[in-house]
Order: structure tokens, then C-alpha cells, then sequence
């Protein structure tokens, strides 16, 4: 039997992208059905101040994406997070942008018309905050990726964060081990340095812009 997941994303966040780029491959191996729901990593790392602005940050994608998933159901959300993901993170461009947004929303089929009724609406942000919080008070979630087994009813695990995306035989069998870690109740933890970044366009601009940070003033930085 076909197993249901339920995956938590920020568009914001490139391992997430990774990691569900590798989730569409399991999907489409048979292994999964996912479901896709919506994560705050703005209110995550800023709480209150971020709860109270919803048009920067991810907020207007993510209001987008639950008017998505109401009007069209949880396969158009899961293809207009992919087409937004792509635009962010291997194209560059910026998430928060109506243009962008836009894009994302006719790649997958779906009107423009339901961003502009999005951001119109209030109830948009009360429903990203409200799914926000029921994973973070009942799974204890902290971060993206987060999926939950048993169609979002089971254990969840912390991603897994991963660099590049596997082929589907090699996707499959990570998730295979990934899901028997997750229902293992004597399993609580596993980490290790990452070795290498995505190979994508996001993560480059990043290290470029720490790499600044990082500069001495006045100085030269050299690649």
C-alpha cells in the first residue's frame, strides 16, 4: 500500500527544495502519495515580529500556496511549489516577487487571480500561522524539511538534508531507510557535517554574500 506523507516547506529554504525534489522521486516510484503543507521559517527565527507582517519574508508565497491548495487541492500546491522552488533557487530570483509568484502559479495551472485574493484576505496568514503552529506544537518542528508519516498523523523526522538529488532507485532506497529510522521509537538522532552545498543558484549567492560580510573594510576580496 501506497504510503501517505505529509512534507512541511518554506520556498525560502534551498535543502528543503533538495529534499523534496528527492520526495517527488519517491512519489513518482509508487512509494509515497505527499501532501503539502506550509512552515514559517520567518516566524520560526523571529516569532511575534514576524507574525505581524505578511508580505516579505515568504509570507506572500506561502498565503498563496494554502489559497492553492483550498482552490485546487494538494497536487496544483505541490506543482506550484516546485515551479517556485525552481525560480528561487535555481534561477536566482526572488520568492517574494507578485512577478515570480505569478510565474510559479501558471506553470502549474492555476490564475494569477488567486495571489491578488490571497494577499486580500487575512484568513491567508491566520491559516500559515495556524498550520505553522499545529506541527511545531505537536511535532515539536523547528525547521524545513519536515516530514510526517501516516498522512500527518504519524512520527516526524527533521529532514533528511541532503545535497544532491539521488535517481529514483538510490531516492527510493533512502527513503526506505529514512522511514524505518522514523518509526524506530528507540531512534532519536543522527547528524554530520556537511561535506559539500546544492548545486544551486541561491546557495552560490549566499556564500557570496557572507563572503562579503566576512571581508575586512576597506580590504579585497579574492575567490
Amino acid at each position: 500500500m501506497t504510503e501517505r506523507v505529509r512534507f512541511y516547506f518554506d520556498p525560502r529554504c534551498p535543502w528543503c527544495y533538495q529534499t523534496s525534489r528527492w520526495m517527488r522521486h519517491v512519489e513518482r516510484a509508487g512509494e509515497v502519495t505527499v501532501t503539502w503543507a506550509v512552515f514559517s521559517l520567518a516566524i520560526a527565527n523571529q516569532g511575534d515580529a514576524a507574525r505581524a507582517t505578511s508580505n516579505r519574508s515568504g509570507g506572500p508565497a506561502l498565503r498563496t500556496a494554502v489559497a492553492v491548495r483550498a482552490a485546487h487541492g494538494d497536487e496544483a500546491v505541490g506543482n506550484f511549489y516546485a515551479a517556485l522552488g525552481a525560480a528561487a533557487h535555481e534561477r536566482g530570483e526572488n520568492v517574494d516577487d507578485p512577478r515570480v509568484i505569478d510565474a510559479a502559479l501558471r506553470s502549474a495551472g492555476v490564475e494569477e487571480a488567486v495571489r491578488m485574493n490571497a494577499l486580500a484576505d487575512p484568513s491567508t496568514w491566520e491559516a500559515v500561522q495556524a498550520e505553522h503552529d499545529e506541527v511545531v506544537a505537536t511535532h515539536k518542528a523547528f525547521g524545513v524539511p519536515t516530514i510526517v508519516l501516516d498522512d500527518g498523523k504519524g512520527p516526524a523526522i527533521f529532514g533528511p538534508v541532503i545535497v544532491a538529488v539521488p535517481d529514483e532507485q538510490e531516492a527510493v532506497e533512502l527513503w526506505q531507510h529514512t522511514s524505518w529510522l522514523v518509526r524506530n521509537q528507540n531512534f532519536a538522532e543522527l547528524k554530520r557535517e556537511r561535506a559539500a552545498l546544492p548545486p544551486l543558484r541561491s546557495v552560490q549567492r549566499e556564500s557570496r554574500q557572507q563572503e562579503v560580510r566576512a571581508a575586512p573594510a576597506g580590504g579585497v576580496l579574492r575567490r
